[in-house]
């Protein structure tokens, strides 16, 4: 037997003869566990307090957040519909897809608004029956209604007499207006309504803006009027 197995033999005997300092040597104090604990509870501790703090500074800012998502999507659906409008077969080779026209709505006065088609109608639009194509469609501001939608089929029976439908797309819009370019002066201009040239004739505008209030958020969106160009094909 060499000296390491004799040494092994002794501890094996010691722990034999007086098996609980064998055990108390392995084990950890009171101490060491009552430090332990210490050190976890600090750790728990401060972990809390990070992740309240961090709610509380994600949760101060979710309205914000919440608003200018709102505003982009909306923003994002209008040009969508917009580009729609300006493609075949809404569109012709340099015709104006998206034309002011004088539309009355069903409740109150004739109003000049900007006017498009879309061919395949809309998923806002909801239908007493199947869908149909050809839906005309007009952008209105109301106070306390917001962004409406005026819209109803060609193929309508009574297309020409009855009012259009109405869909609001979000209450949160609170304003529209339109600008236009002066070449002369090359500069652009805003109105609140849109435009008359010198002879009566309702001018289409360049750019579409809208403005956007929740709570004391403000935002102010420009949209492109697209208009059809010269090499557009009939496809």
């Amino acid at each position: 037997m060499d000296s390491s197995d004799a040494s092994r033999a002794r501890v094996t005997k010691s722990a034999i003869r007086n098996p609980r300092s064998a055990i108390e040597s392995r084990a950890f104090t009171l101490l060491e566990i009552l430090l332990g604990l210490a050190l976890a509870s600090l750790v728990l501790v401060a972990l809390n307090v990070f992740v309240f703090s961090m709610g509380e500074i994600w949760g101060r800012n979710t309205d914000v957040r919440l608003f200018d998502r709102h505003v982009r999507a909306v923003t994002r659906f209008m040009e969508a519909q917009l580009r729609a409008a300006a493609l075949p077969p809404a569109a012709d080779a340099n015709a104006s897809p998206i034309t002011p026209q004088e539309i009355r709505p069903r409740n109150g006065p004739t109003d000049n608004l900007l006017t498009f088609e879309l061919p395949g109608g809309c998923r806002l639009f909801v239908w007493p029956d199947r869908p149909l194509p050809e839906v005309v469609c007009s952008l209105q501001v109301r106070d306390r209604e917001g962004l409406v939608l005026l819209w109803h089929s060609r193929l309508e029976t009574h297309f020409a007499d009855d009012p259009p439908r109405e869909t609001v797309v979000t209450p949160l819009v609170t304003g529209i207006s339109y600008d236009y370019y002066d070449p002369d002066l090359r500069n652009w201009k805003n109105e609140t309504s849109i435009r008359k040239d010198n002879n009566g004739q309702l001018q289409t505008p360049q750019r579409l803006r809208l403005k956007f209030a929740y709570g004391k958020f403000t935002r102010e969106t420009v949209l492109e009027i697209p208009r059809t160009g010269p090499g557009l094909p009939n496809f």
